[in-house]
């Protein structure tokens, strides 16, 4: 389980990759739930090809809804190498 101010990413390793966008109330009505769990699955399908198989669980917190773009994938990019998600680049 790793944590960002955030969101929360829960991962690990399988055979198969498995994906699960989670948004509670504390998140906001509707709209704002389902906007959280877009931003997530934006940055996600921008790194899709690069990560290994697994599952994982991406929980969105409250303060996701007022991140910068920018902000939000270096994050984004810096749990996924945390949590050894990201394959090694061959080269």
């Amino acid at each position: 389980m790793w944590h960002t101010p955030w969101f929360v990413l829960f991962f690990k390793k399988t055979s198969r990759k498995k994906i699960a966008f989670v948004a509670g109330k504390k998140v906001g009505k509707a709209v704002e739930r389902n906007r959280a769990k877009r931003l997530l699955r934006a940055h996600f399908i921008e790194y899709s090809d690069r990560l290994e198989n697994g599952f994982y669980i991406f929980v969105a917190k409250a303060p996701i809804l007022k991140m910068e773009f920018e902000k939000r994938d270096r994050e984004f990019l810096s749990v996924l190498k945390r949590c050894g998600a990201l394959r090694r680049e061959r080269g």
